[in-house]
Protein backbone atom coordinates (compact mmCIF):
# COMPACT_ATOMS: atom_id res chain seq x y z
CA UNK A 1 0.00 0.00 0.00
CA UNK A 2 1.42 3.29 -1.05
CA UNK A 3 1.20 6.46 1.82
CA UNK A 4 2.49 10.06 2.02
CA UNK A 5 3.67 10.85 5.22
CA UNK A 6 3.96 14.56 6.55
CA UNK A 7 7.30 15.14 8.01
CA UNK A 8 7.29 18.49 8.17
CA UNK A 9 3.94 20.78 8.24
CA UNK A 10 1.18 22.06 10.05
CA UNK A 11 0.35 17.85 11.11
CA UNK A 12 3.83 15.96 11.23
CA UNK A 13 3.25 12.14 11.47
CA UNK A 14 0.29 12.28 9.34
CA UNK A 15 -0.19 9.34 6.91
CA UNK A 16 -2.36 9.25 4.06
CA UNK A 17 -3.16 6.27 2.43
CA UNK A 18 -3.25 6.01 -1.17
CA UNK A 19 -5.68 3.49 -3.08
CA UNK A 20 -6.70 3.50 -6.13
CA UNK A 21 -5.06 4.87 -9.42
CA UNK A 22 -4.61 8.06 -8.91
CA UNK A 23 -5.06 11.16 -5.65
CA UNK A 24 -4.95 14.82 -6.24
CA UNK A 25 -3.38 17.26 -3.38
CA UNK A 26 -4.77 20.50 -2.66
CA UNK A 27 -6.38 23.30 -0.86
CA UNK A 28 -9.84 22.28 -1.96
CA UNK A 29 -11.69 20.31 0.43
CA UNK A 30 -12.39 17.65 -2.85
CA UNK A 31 -8.96 16.84 -2.87
CA UNK A 32 -7.98 13.64 -1.75
CA UNK A 33 -4.98 15.22 0.63
CA UNK A 34 -5.99 18.24 1.52
CA UNK A 35 -3.16 20.99 2.82
CA UNK A 36 -5.14 24.04 4.02
CA UNK A 37 -2.46 26.17 3.20
CA UNK A 38 -2.97 29.43 1.54
CA UNK A 39 -0.44 29.09 -0.67
CA UNK A 40 -1.02 25.42 -1.98
CA UNK A 41 -3.10 26.03 -5.02
CA UNK A 42 -7.05 24.41 -4.97
CA UNK A 43 -5.51 21.01 -7.63
CA UNK A 44 -1.65 21.77 -6.77
CA UNK A 45 -0.55 18.13 -7.76
CA UNK A 46 -1.42 14.66 -8.71
CA UNK A 47 0.10 11.27 -8.06
CA UNK A 48 -0.74 8.82 -10.48
CA UNK A 49 -0.07 4.47 -10.06
CA UNK A 50 0.39 3.35 -13.96
CA UNK A 51 1.65 -0.72 -13.61
CA UNK A 52 2.78 -0.79 -10.43
CA UNK A 53 5.23 2.71 -11.03
CA UNK A 54 4.28 5.65 -9.10
CA UNK A 55 4.28 9.40 -10.84
CA UNK A 56 3.71 12.94 -9.43
CA UNK A 57 1.93 15.76 -11.94
CA UNK A 58 2.56 19.27 -10.75
CA UNK A 59 -1.19 20.69 -11.90
CA UNK A 60 0.57 24.28 -12.94
CA UNK A 61 0.55 25.26 -9.18
CA UNK A 62 1.81 28.70 -8.55
CA UNK A 63 4.78 27.48 -6.14
CA UNK A 64 5.39 24.78 -7.53
CA UNK A 65 5.98 20.51 -6.11
CA UNK A 66 9.33 19.62 -6.02
CA UNK A 67 10.77 15.96 -5.33
CA UNK A 68 13.93 15.19 -3.25
CA UNK A 69 14.71 19.40 -3.92
CA UNK A 70 14.33 18.74 -7.77
CA UNK A 71 10.88 21.15 -9.27
CA UNK A 72 8.73 18.82 -11.02
CA UNK A 73 8.30 20.49 -14.61
CA UNK A 74 5.48 18.45 -15.70
CA UNK A 75 5.53 14.97 -14.87
CA UNK A 76 8.21 12.97 -12.71
CA UNK A 77 8.33 9.28 -11.27
CA UNK A 78 8.62 8.69 -7.47
CA UNK A 79 10.21 6.05 -5.45
CA UNK A 80 9.94 4.28 -1.77
CA UNK A 81 11.77 7.14 0.85
CA UNK A 82 11.10 9.88 -1.57
CA UNK A 83 10.53 13.70 -0.24
CA UNK A 84 8.00 15.56 -2.05
CA UNK A 85 7.73 18.79 -1.19
CA UNK A 86 4.53 21.26 -1.56
CA UNK A 87 4.97 24.69 -0.22
CA UNK A 88 5.80 24.41 3.41
CA UNK A 89 4.68 20.80 3.89
CA UNK A 90 7.12 18.04 3.27
CA UNK A 91 6.05 14.21 2.77
CA UNK A 92 7.87 11.11 2.55
CA UNK A 93 6.46 9.04 -0.33
CA UNK A 94 6.36 5.35 1.18
CA UNK A 95 5.69 2.16 -1.09
CA UNK A 96 7.32 -0.77 0.27
CA UNK A 97 7.22 -2.98 -2.93
CA UNK A 98 9.20 -0.25 -4.57
CA UNK A 99 12.32 -2.09 -6.15
CA UNK A 100 12.69 0.96 -8.38
CA UNK A 101 17.24 1.28 -9.19
CA UNK A 102 18.74 4.25 -8.95
CA UNK A 103 19.91 4.17 -12.23
CA UNK A 104 22.11 7.76 -12.30
CA UNK A 105 23.09 7.55 -9.02
CA UNK A 106 26.31 6.06 -9.47
CA UNK A 107 28.76 7.61 -11.38
CA UNK A 108 29.08 4.72 -13.75
CA UNK A 109 25.21 4.06 -13.78
CA UNK A 110 25.10 0.50 -12.52
CA UNK A 111 24.52 1.25 -8.41
CA UNK A 112 21.55 -1.26 -6.76
CA UNK A 113 21.72 1.37 -4.58
CA UNK A 114 17.84 2.29 -3.62
CA UNK A 115 16.87 4.91 -0.95
CA UNK A 116 17.82 3.88 2.76
CA UNK A 117 15.46 4.06 5.84
CA UNK A 118 16.84 5.08 9.03
CA UNK A 119 16.43 2.75 11.81
CA UNK A 120 14.66 3.66 14.57
CA UNK A 121 17.53 2.51 17.04
CA UNK A 122 19.38 4.68 18.97
CA UNK A 123 23.20 5.19 18.85
CA UNK A 124 25.61 7.12 20.19
CA UNK A 125 27.38 9.76 18.10
CA UNK A 126 30.01 8.08 17.29
CA UNK A 127 30.97 4.85 15.58
CA UNK A 128 31.65 1.78 17.87
CA UNK A 129 32.63 -1.29 16.92
CA UNK A 130 30.94 -4.60 16.28
CA UNK A 131 33.61 -7.30 15.13
CA UNK A 132 33.08 -11.19 14.30
CA UNK A 133 36.63 -12.11 13.34
CA UNK A 134 36.79 -15.97 12.06
CA UNK A 135 40.17 -18.03 13.24
CA UNK A 136 38.11 -21.46 13.04
CA UNK A 137 40.31 -22.29 9.87
CA UNK A 138 43.84 -22.46 11.96
CA UNK A 139 47.38 -21.74 11.18
CA UNK A 140 46.88 -23.22 7.67
CA UNK A 141 45.49 -20.37 6.78
CA UNK A 142 48.02 -17.51 5.67
CA UNK A 143 47.26 -13.72 6.62
CA UNK A 144 48.27 -10.32 4.23
CA UNK A 145 48.21 -7.71 7.06
CA UNK A 146 47.66 -4.44 5.53
CA UNK A 147 50.52 -1.62 5.24
CA UNK A 148 53.20 -1.16 7.14
CA UNK A 149 52.68 1.40 9.87
CA UNK A 150 54.33 4.40 8.51
CA UNK A 151 52.72 4.21 5.36
CA UNK A 152 49.88 4.02 7.56
CA UNK A 153 50.58 7.53 9.37
CA UNK A 154 51.69 8.58 6.21
CA UNK A 155 48.05 8.35 4.60
CA UNK A 156 46.44 9.06 7.98
CA UNK A 157 47.89 12.34 7.76
CA UNK A 158 47.01 12.89 4.42
CA UNK A 159 43.50 12.38 5.13
CA UNK A 160 43.11 14.59 8.19
CA UNK A 161 45.20 17.32 5.97
CA UNK A 162 42.63 16.74 3.10
CA UNK A 163 39.67 17.11 5.69
CA UNK A 164 40.42 19.75 7.81
CA UNK A 165 41.55 22.39 4.81
CA UNK A 166 38.31 21.84 2.24
CA UNK A 167 34.91 22.81 2.61
CA UNK A 168 33.95 20.73 -0.32
CA UNK A 169 33.58 17.63 1.19
CA UNK A 170 32.44 16.20 -2.15
CA UNK A 171 35.64 17.19 -3.60
CA UNK A 172 38.31 15.21 -1.57
CA UNK A 173 36.05 11.85 -1.27
CA UNK A 174 37.54 10.41 -3.70
CA UNK A 175 41.18 11.30 -2.49
CA UNK A 176 39.96 9.72 0.95
CA UNK A 177 39.61 6.68 -0.84
CA UNK A 178 42.78 6.67 -2.61
CA UNK A 179 44.15 7.26 1.06
CA UNK A 180 42.82 4.03 2.44
CA UNK A 181 43.66 2.11 -0.43
CA UNK A 182 46.95 2.70 0.45
CA UNK A 183 46.34 1.98 4.27
CA UNK A 184 44.25 -0.98 3.04
CA UNK A 185 46.49 -2.88 0.45
CA UNK A 186 44.29 -5.37 0.43
CA UNK A 187 41.51 -3.61 -0.53
CA UNK A 188 39.39 -4.11 -3.75
CA UNK A 189 36.78 -1.36 -3.78
CA UNK A 190 35.39 1.21 -1.79
CA UNK A 191 32.40 3.35 -1.52
CA UNK A 192 31.35 6.54 0.33
CA UNK A 193 28.05 6.95 0.25
CA UNK A 194 26.10 9.59 2.09
CA UNK A 195 22.81 12.29 1.75
CA UNK A 196 23.64 15.37 -0.36
CA UNK A 197 20.70 16.65 1.47
CA UNK A 198 19.24 16.42 4.40
CA UNK A 199 15.80 15.02 3.02
CA UNK A 200 17.52 13.31 -0.35
CA UNK A 201 17.93 9.72 0.08
CA UNK A 202 21.36 8.13 0.03
CA UNK A 203 23.52 7.92 -2.73
CA UNK A 204 27.29 6.81 -3.84
CA UNK A 205 29.12 9.88 -3.99
CA UNK A 206 32.51 7.85 -4.78
CA UNK A 207 33.90 5.03 -5.69
CA UNK A 208 37.35 3.02 -6.48
CA UNK A 209 38.15 -0.45 -7.74
CA UNK A 210 41.57 -1.60 -7.83
CA UNK A 211 41.49 -2.93 -11.04
CA UNK A 212 39.70 -1.76 -14.21
CA UNK A 213 37.54 -4.80 -14.37
CA UNK A 214 35.72 -3.95 -11.47
CA UNK A 215 34.93 -0.47 -12.66
CA UNK A 216 32.93 -1.70 -15.29
CA UNK A 217 30.15 -3.59 -13.19
CA UNK A 218 30.66 -2.03 -9.34
CA UNK A 219 27.38 -2.20 -7.58
CA UNK A 220 26.50 -1.92 -3.82
CA UNK A 221 24.89 -3.69 -1.20
CA UNK A 222 22.02 -2.01 0.12
CA UNK A 223 21.81 -5.19 3.02
CA UNK A 224 25.52 -4.02 3.97
CA UNK A 225 24.94 -0.07 4.43
CA UNK A 226 21.27 -0.51 6.22
CA UNK A 227 23.11 -2.80 9.04
CA UNK A 228 25.58 -0.18 9.38
CA UNK A 229 23.26 2.73 9.47
CA UNK A 230 20.12 1.20 11.18
CA UNK A 231 22.90 0.31 13.99
CA UNK A 232 25.02 3.09 13.89
CA UNK A 233 27.63 0.47 14.15
CA UNK A 234 30.87 -0.23 12.49
CA UNK A 235 31.27 -4.00 10.79
CA UNK A 236 33.62 -6.09 10.20
CA UNK A 237 33.13 -9.81 8.59
CA UNK A 238 35.45 -12.08 7.76
CA UNK A 239 33.75 -13.57 5.56
CA UNK A 240 31.02 -11.72 4.46
CA UNK A 241 29.69 -14.05 1.35
CA UNK A 242 28.47 -16.34 4.56
CA UNK A 243 27.81 -13.93 7.40
CA UNK A 244 24.29 -14.82 8.79
CA UNK A 245 23.99 -11.09 9.24
CA UNK A 246 23.80 -10.17 5.06
CA UNK A 247 21.26 -13.19 4.51
CA UNK A 248 23.11 -14.13 1.25
CA UNK A 249 22.68 -10.75 -0.55
CA UNK A 250 23.16 -10.78 -4.11
CA UNK A 251 25.89 -8.54 -4.45
CA UNK A 252 27.76 -9.80 -2.02
CA UNK A 253 27.23 -13.60 -3.72
CA UNK A 254 28.08 -12.17 -7.34
CA UNK A 255 31.35 -10.55 -6.26
CA UNK A 256 32.35 -13.84 -3.73
CA UNK A 257 33.24 -10.46 -0.96
CA UNK A 258 35.26 -12.67 1.37
CA UNK A 259 35.88 -9.80 3.86
CA UNK A 260 34.66 -6.20 4.21
CA UNK A 261 34.93 -3.03 6.76
CA UNK A 262 32.10 -0.63 6.78
CA UNK A 263 31.44 2.69 8.93
CA UNK A 264 28.32 4.89 9.55
CA UNK A 265 29.89 8.82 9.56
CA UNK A 266 27.25 9.92 11.96
CA UNK A 267 26.35 14.05 12.32
CA UNK A 268 27.46 15.75 15.68
CA UNK A 269 23.75 14.85 16.54
CA UNK A 270 24.24 11.29 16.10
CA UNK A 271 22.12 11.22 12.77
CA UNK A 272 23.28 9.08 9.84
CA UNK A 273 24.91 10.71 7.34
CA UNK A 274 26.50 8.04 4.87
CA UNK A 275 29.00 5.23 5.53
CA UNK A 276 32.27 4.45 4.45
CA UNK A 277 32.94 0.73 3.36
CA UNK A 278 36.19 -1.06 1.96
CA UNK A 279 35.82 -4.85 0.93
CA UNK A 280 38.28 -7.38 -0.72
CA UNK A 281 37.35 -10.60 -2.43
CA UNK A 282 40.64 -12.35 -1.42
CA UNK A 283 40.22 -14.56 1.04
CA UNK A 284 43.85 -14.30 2.15
CA UNK A 285 43.74 -10.76 2.50
CA UNK A 286 41.24 -10.57 5.18
CA UNK A 287 40.34 -7.29 7.40
CA UNK A 288 41.15 -7.29 11.37
CA UNK A 289 39.25 -5.52 14.15
CA UNK A 290 42.20 -3.43 14.11
CA UNK A 291 41.41 -2.29 10.48
CA UNK A 292 37.88 -1.43 11.65
CA UNK A 293 38.70 0.57 14.25
CA UNK A 294 41.18 2.73 11.85
CA UNK A 295 37.76 2.77 9.80
CA UNK A 296 35.83 4.13 12.45
CA UNK A 297 38.54 6.77 13.43
CA UNK A 298 38.70 7.82 9.55
CA UNK A 299 34.38 7.56 9.31
CA UNK A 300 34.36 10.15 12.27
CA UNK A 301 36.98 12.69 10.64
CA UNK A 302 34.70 12.86 7.51
CA UNK A 303 31.42 13.27 9.76
CA UNK A 304 33.64 16.47 10.92
CA UNK A 305 34.01 17.86 7.75
CA UNK A 306 30.89 17.43 6.60
CA UNK A 307 29.13 18.75 9.62
CA UNK A 308 31.56 21.95 9.26
CA UNK A 309 30.69 21.87 5.18
CA UNK A 310 27.19 21.84 5.91
CA UNK A 311 27.42 24.51 8.51
CA UNK A 312 29.62 27.04 5.92
CA UNK A 313 27.14 26.34 3.26
CA UNK A 314 24.43 27.22 5.51
CA UNK A 315 26.39 30.14 6.25
CA UNK A 316 27.00 31.79 2.69
CA UNK A 317 23.19 30.70 2.14
CA UNK A 318 22.27 32.94 5.05
CA UNK A 319 24.79 35.94 3.73
CA UNK A 320 23.15 35.68 0.22
CA UNK A 321 20.31 35.89 1.47
CA UNK A 322 20.73 38.97 3.56
CA UNK A 323 22.18 40.48 1.05
CA UNK A 324 19.05 39.99 -1.22
CA UNK A 325 17.03 41.40 1.72
CA UNK A 326 18.68 44.40 1.77
CA UNK A 327 18.40 44.87 -1.92
CA UNK A 328 15.31 44.45 -1.04
CA UNK A 329 14.63 46.91 1.42
CA UNK A 330 16.24 49.72 -0.82
CA UNK A 331 14.04 49.17 -3.81
CA UNK A 332 10.66 48.60 -1.69
CA UNK A 333 11.88 52.55 0.10
CA UNK A 334 12.75 53.58 -3.11
CA UNK A 335 9.37 53.00 -4.57
CA UNK A 336 7.56 54.75 -1.78
CA UNK A 337 7.16 58.90 -1.90
CA UNK A 338 10.75 60.72 -1.04
CA UNK A 339 8.81 63.65 0.37
CA UNK A 340 5.11 64.81 1.04
CA UNK A 341 3.45 66.98 -1.30
CA UNK A 342 3.90 70.78 -1.97
CA UNK A 343 -0.02 71.43 -2.00
CA UNK A 344 -0.42 75.14 -0.64
CA UNK A 345 -2.81 75.21 2.85
CA UNK A 346 -2.06 70.96 3.43
CA UNK A 347 0.36 70.04 5.64
CA UNK A 348 1.57 66.43 5.55
CA UNK A 349 3.14 63.64 7.82
CA UNK A 350 3.86 60.03 7.02
CA UNK A 351 5.98 57.09 8.54
CA UNK A 352 6.59 53.02 7.36
CA UNK A 353 8.70 50.73 8.78
CA UNK A 354 8.51 46.82 8.34
CA UNK A 355 8.44 44.31 10.61
CA UNK A 356 11.17 42.81 8.80
CA UNK A 357 13.93 43.78 6.45
CA UNK A 358 10.55 44.08 3.69
CA UNK A 359 6.96 44.53 4.48
CA UNK A 360 3.70 44.31 2.86
CA UNK A 361 2.61 47.77 4.55
CA UNK A 362 2.33 50.79 1.41
CA UNK A 363 1.80 54.42 1.09
CA UNK A 364 1.80 56.53 -1.78
CA UNK A 365 1.06 60.37 -2.53
CA UNK A 366 -0.09 60.43 -6.23
CA UNK A 367 -0.93 64.04 -7.96
CA UNK A 368 -3.83 64.36 -10.06
CA UNK A 369 -5.69 66.55 -12.39
CA UNK A 370 -6.90 69.74 -11.54
CA UNK A 371 -4.52 70.02 -8.32
CA UNK A 372 -6.12 67.42 -6.58
CA UNK A 373 -4.23 64.91 -4.73
CA UNK A 374 -4.69 61.40 -3.51
CA UNK A 375 -3.30 59.76 -0.25
CA UNK A 376 -3.72 56.25 -0.55
CA UNK A 377 -2.55 53.60 2.15
CA UNK A 378 -2.56 49.65 1.94
CA UNK A 379 -2.02 46.93 3.78
CA UNK A 380 -1.70 43.34 2.01
CA UNK A 381 -2.45 40.07 4.51
CA UNK A 382 0.70 39.05 5.38
CA UNK A 383 4.24 40.33 5.81
CA UNK A 384 7.95 39.43 4.26
CA UNK A 385 9.19 38.87 1.09
CA UNK A 386 5.82 37.65 -0.91
CA UNK A 387 3.59 40.56 0.71
CA UNK A 388 6.44 43.33 -0.73
CA UNK A 389 5.97 41.98 -4.05
CA UNK A 390 2.54 42.19 -4.28
CA UNK A 391 2.67 45.43 -2.82
CA UNK A 392 5.02 46.61 -5.43
CA UNK A 393 2.96 45.24 -8.16
CA UNK A 394 -0.50 46.78 -6.67
CA UNK A 395 1.50 50.61 -6.36
CA UNK A 396 1.58 50.65 -10.06
CA UNK A 397 -1.76 49.85 -10.83
CA UNK A 398 -3.25 52.52 -8.54
CA UNK A 399 -1.33 55.18 -10.16
CA UNK A 400 -2.46 54.16 -13.49
CA UNK A 401 -6.30 54.13 -12.34
CA UNK A 402 -6.61 56.96 -10.22
CA UNK A 403 -4.75 58.89 -12.84
CA UNK A 404 -6.90 57.50 -15.66
CA UNK A 405 -10.05 57.66 -13.48
CA UNK A 406 -11.72 60.32 -11.58
CA UNK A 407 -13.71 58.54 -9.60
CA UNK A 408 -12.07 57.00 -6.76
CA UNK A 409 -14.95 54.63 -6.08
CA UNK A 410 -15.19 53.29 -9.88
CA UNK A 411 -11.12 53.57 -9.61
CA UNK A 412 -10.48 50.95 -6.83
CA UNK A 413 -13.29 48.65 -8.50
CA UNK A 414 -10.70 48.33 -11.17
CA UNK A 415 -7.68 48.41 -8.71
CA UNK A 416 -9.50 45.48 -7.03
CA UNK A 417 -10.63 43.49 -10.86
CA UNK A 418 -6.87 43.61 -11.72
CA UNK A 419 -5.68 42.51 -8.62
CA UNK A 420 -8.20 39.53 -8.48
CA UNK A 421 -7.88 38.14 -11.59
CA UNK A 422 -3.73 36.80 -10.91
CA UNK A 423 -5.32 34.64 -8.09
CA UNK A 424 -2.72 35.23 -5.13
CA UNK A 425 -3.69 32.25 -3.28
CA UNK A 426 -6.07 33.85 -0.95
CA UNK A 427 -4.31 36.79 -0.81
CA UNK A 428 -6.02 39.94 0.23
CA UNK A 429 -5.13 43.79 0.89
CA UNK A 430 -7.09 46.05 2.84
CA UNK A 431 -6.35 50.17 1.48
CA UNK A 432 -8.12 53.57 1.70
CA UNK A 433 -7.73 56.28 -0.96
CA UNK A 434 -8.17 59.33 0.27
CA UNK A 435 -8.45 62.59 -2.44
CA UNK A 436 -8.50 65.93 -1.62
CA UNK A 437 -9.42 69.14 -3.99
CA UNK A 438 -7.71 71.80 -2.60
CA UNK A 439 -9.47 74.41 -4.39
CA UNK A 440 -13.22 73.26 -2.67
CA UNK A 441 -11.50 71.42 0.04
CA UNK A 442 -13.14 68.36 -0.61
CA UNK A 443 -12.32 65.00 1.01
CA UNK A 444 -13.37 62.04 -0.65
CA UNK A 445 -12.87 58.58 0.81
CA UNK A 446 -12.90 55.00 -0.63
CA UNK A 447 -12.25 52.25 1.51
CA UNK A 448 -11.52 48.67 0.59
CA UNK A 449 -11.75 46.60 4.24
CA UNK A 450 -9.41 49.01 5.99
CA UNK A 451 -9.66 50.40 9.50
CA UNK A 452 -11.52 53.99 8.68
CA UNK A 453 -9.32 56.41 9.20
CA UNK A 454 -9.38 59.03 12.29
CA UNK A 455 -10.76 62.62 11.53
CA UNK A 456 -9.68 65.43 14.65
CA UNK A 457 -11.23 68.71 14.31
CA UNK A 458 -10.73 72.64 15.35
CA UNK A 459 -12.46 71.41 18.71
CA UNK A 460 -10.21 68.46 18.83
CA UNK A 461 -12.75 66.07 18.79
CA UNK A 462 -11.77 62.53 17.30
CA UNK A 463 -14.39 60.35 15.00
CA UNK A 464 -14.03 57.85 12.42
CA UNK A 465 -15.25 58.18 9.16
CA UNK A 466 -15.99 56.35 5.56
CA UNK A 467 -16.61 53.52 8.15
CA UNK A 468 -20.28 52.76 7.28
CA UNK A 469 -19.22 52.98 3.61
CA UNK A 470 -16.00 50.55 3.65
CA UNK A 471 -16.34 47.51 1.14
CA UNK A 472 -15.13 44.41 0.96
CA UNK A 473 -10.86 44.19 0.79
CA UNK A 474 -9.04 43.90 -2.49
CA UNK A 475 -8.95 40.10 -4.05
CA UNK A 476 -12.56 38.89 -2.56
CA UNK A 477 -14.44 39.59 -5.11
CA UNK A 478 -13.46 40.44 -8.50
CA UNK A 479 -16.52 42.77 -9.97
CA UNK A 480 -17.23 44.49 -5.99
CA UNK A 481 -18.54 47.65 -6.78
CA UNK A 482 -17.18 50.08 -3.88
CA UNK A 483 -18.93 53.23 -2.06
CA UNK A 484 -17.30 56.59 -1.39
CA UNK A 485 -17.55 59.31 1.36
CA UNK A 486 -17.05 62.57 1.14
CA UNK A 487 -16.47 65.59 3.68
CA UNK A 488 -15.67 69.35 3.47
CA UNK A 489 -12.21 69.48 5.41
CA UNK A 490 -12.31 72.74 7.85
CA UNK A 491 -9.16 74.83 8.72
CA UNK A 492 -7.52 73.21 11.13
CA UNK A 493 -8.92 68.99 10.66
CA UNK A 494 -6.75 66.27 10.94
CA UNK A 495 -6.90 63.42 9.56
CA UNK A 496 -4.68 59.91 10.36
CA UNK A 497 -4.82 57.10 7.96
CA UNK A 498 -2.72 53.86 9.65
CA UNK A 499 -2.32 50.47 9.35
CA UNK A 500 -2.76 47.69 12.15
CA UNK A 501 1.11 47.83 13.11
CA UNK A 502 -0.14 50.68 15.08
CA UNK A 503 -3.32 50.13 16.67
CA UNK A 504 -1.60 46.43 17.68
CA UNK A 505 1.36 47.77 18.90
CA UNK A 506 2.27 45.63 21.66
CA UNK A 507 4.35 45.90 25.04
CA UNK A 508 6.33 43.50 27.59
CA UNK A 509 2.82 42.76 29.39
CA UNK A 510 1.63 41.89 25.77
CA UNK A 511 -0.92 44.41 26.05
CA UNK A 512 -2.29 46.51 22.41
CA UNK A 513 -2.01 49.69 22.12
CA UNK A 514 -5.56 49.81 20.67
CA UNK A 515 -7.82 52.30 18.89
CA UNK A 516 -9.18 54.12 22.30
CA UNK A 517 -5.68 54.99 23.15
CA UNK A 518 -4.63 56.32 19.26
CA UNK A 519 -7.93 58.34 19.27
CA UNK A 520 -7.00 59.77 22.87
CA UNK A 521 -3.62 60.67 21.75
CA UNK A 522 -4.82 62.21 18.55
CA UNK A 523 -6.88 64.09 20.09
CA UNK A 524 -4.37 65.23 22.81
CA UNK A 525 -5.07 69.52 23.04
CA UNK A 526 -2.03 70.39 24.08
CA UNK A 527 -0.22 68.94 20.56
CA UNK A 528 -0.84 71.09 17.77
CA UNK A 529 -1.46 69.38 14.49
CA UNK A 530 1.48 69.99 12.84
CA UNK A 531 3.50 67.75 15.49
CA UNK A 532 0.57 64.91 15.66
CA UNK A 533 1.88 62.46 13.20
CA UNK A 534 5.26 62.90 15.37
CA UNK A 535 3.27 62.84 18.48
CA UNK A 536 1.34 59.44 17.47
CA UNK A 537 4.41 57.43 16.29
CA UNK A 538 6.85 58.73 19.45
CA UNK A 539 3.92 57.34 22.20
CA UNK A 540 3.31 54.32 20.18
CA UNK A 541 7.23 53.47 20.33
CA UNK A 542 7.25 54.56 24.44
CA UNK A 543 4.22 52.39 24.49
CA UNK A 544 5.82 49.36 23.18
CA UNK A 545 9.51 50.25 24.66
CA UNK A 546 11.76 46.91 23.96
CA UNK A 547 9.40 44.87 22.83
CA UNK A 548 9.86 43.28 19.20
CA UNK A 549 7.44 44.97 16.47
CA UNK A 550 5.36 42.38 15.45
CA UNK A 551 3.76 43.95 11.86
CA UNK A 552 4.21 46.26 9.51
CA UNK A 553 4.09 50.18 10.49
CA UNK A 554 2.87 52.51 8.36
CA UNK A 555 1.17 56.12 9.22
CA UNK A 556 -0.37 59.19 7.19
CA UNK A 557 -1.44 62.44 8.37
CA UNK A 558 -2.56 65.30 6.42
CA UNK A 559 -4.19 68.72 7.64
CA UNK A 560 -5.58 71.87 6.37
CA UNK A 561 -4.48 74.93 8.03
Amino acid sequence: MASLKILQGTEPGREFELEGEQWVVGRSPECDVVLDIAAVSRRHAILLEEQGRYFVQDLGSRNGTYINGQRVADRAPIRNGDKVLVCDTLFEFRNETDEDRLADAEPNGSSLLVPLKEGDEPGPGTSSIMATLDVSRGPSVSWQFSAKPEAQLEAILEISHNLSNTLSVKEILPKLLDSLFKIFVQADRGFVIMRLREDAPLVPVASKARRAVDEQSMRISRTIVEQALQNKKAILSTDAATDERFEMAQSIADFEIRSLICAPMLSSSGDPLGVIQIDTNNQRSRFTDQDLQLLAGVANQASIAIDNAKLHEEAVKQRALQRDLEVAHQMQHALLPSSSPSVQGYHFFEFYEAAHQVGGDYYDYIMLSDDRFAAVVGDVAGKGVSAAILMAKLSSDVRFWLAREPDAARALAEINAAFSRHEWDDRFVTMVVAVVDPHTHTLTLVNAGHMPPLLRDQANKVQEIGGEQAGLPLGVIDDYQYEAFQHELQPGDFITIFTDGFSEAMNSQRELYGLERLASTIGNKQIGPHDLGPHVLEDVRQFSGDTPQSDDMCLVCLGRE
